[in-house]
């Protein structure tokens, strides 16, 4: 396909990506560390991190979770 041709109707649409900016909306200690569930003030996004005892920064222990959450 050249650049000056249409898409093709089954190609995959592109999709947005930005850098997170993860805010923590709870924190609870646990005996591996400290767990967070963080969510993205931009889009939304959540996801669960684990900041191991120590100074070590948090690391990802979810995939990346796109739609809300519902309560109960």
């Amino acid at each position: 396909m050249s650049p000056s041709s249409p898409a093709s109707p089954t190609a995959p649409l592109p999709t947005r990506t930005h850098e997170h900016g993860w805010t923590t909306e709870s924190a609870h200690r646990t005996s591996d560390g400290i767990v967070r569930y963080v969510r993205c003030a931009g889009c939304g996004t959540r996801r669960i991190d684990l900041q191991a005892t120590g100074s070590c920064p948090p690391v990802a222990q979810s995939t990346e979770i796109r739609q809300p959450i519902s309560p109960g």
